[in-house]
């Protein structure tokens, strides 16, 4: 065998292989199974939740609103159901939620909020805790699904869940991909207050065999006024060591939420 031939039938398939089987690759489509039980989905749904200890990487925000829209890449750590950190370069801007607090300051204009979850909630308009921040960023439901009863259809190839009875002035639904049931869709409604939160879930990569979702992308509305905040994930680290400095500068003035 002289070297292109073997280059040709030899080298270049070992290296799509190697390609392939790296530590980020892309999840694939599959169809979905037309009177599958919602009992079933859910269940799919929750034991293919993510498993880690911790994580790090990076994170790319845009954010849109009728007063400003920005752009900033920052870095990401967390500690499964103990900590998410976000820091901007050299530190300009950083966030730390606990499941007891939500606190971040802002060197541009020296302000600092230090508190509860009123100021996430306002922001998208629906009553959050830390339980729900992480299962979006994760892409997790909002909810625990084992809670309620729910109708399931198939809606563009994604397994829709409908509570059967939703709660007054509060309408839930959930898209979820028949390949991984990880979510594809969230929409939480509150017609009476003019309010819905949208979260979509583009696509999923395999990290070090690990389902991650690549781009969020949430569009809060309520009335005229929008939010949209996209998000976009870059190296990912499973249960690597992470701390979260964090300290508010002295003389900041702080934010408060009317």
């Amino acid at each position: 065998m002289n070297l292109k031939t073997y280059i040709v039938f030899v080298i270049l398939p070992m290296l799509m292989i190697l390609q392939s089987c790296g530590s980020k690759r892309a999840v694939a489509s599959k169809d979905a199974i037309e009177g599958l039980s919602a009992k079933t989905i859910i269940k799919n749904h929750y034991k293919n939740e993510l498993d880690f200890n911790t994580l790090r990487g990076r994170i790319k925000i845009g954010f849109e609103n009728e007063e400003t829209s920005m752009s900033n890449s920052v870095s990401l750590r967390m500690e499964k159901d103990k900590a998410i950190w976000l820091s901007a370069t050299l530190g300009v801007v950083k966030v730390l939620i606990t499941p007891e607090r939500v606190s971040f300051y802002n060197k541009l204009d020296n302000t600092y909020f230090d508190g509860d979850f009123s100021y996430l909630s306002e922001l998208l308009g629906t009553t959050l805790d830390y339980q729900k921040v992480q299962n979006m960023l994760l892409g997790q439901a909002l909810f625990d699904l084992k809670n309620d009863k729910y109708d399931a259809t198939v809606v563009q190839n994604k397994y829709q869940l409908k509570p059967k009875q939703d709660i007054a002035l509060f309408e839930k639904l959930f898209l979820i991909d028949p390949l991984n049931f990880k979510m594809a869709g969230q929409r939480l409604n509150q017609p009476g207050q003019n309010r819905v939160l949208m979260i979509t879930y583009d696509k999923y990569y395999q990290i070090s065999g690990k389902l991650f979702p690549e781009q969020i992308a949430i569009l809060a509305t309520e009335g005229s006024n929008q939010t949209k905040i996209d998000l976009e994930y870059k190296n990912i680290e499973f249960n690597q060591s992470v701390s979260f400095p964090y300290k508010i500068p002295k003389g900041f003035k702080q934010i408060t939420v009317k």
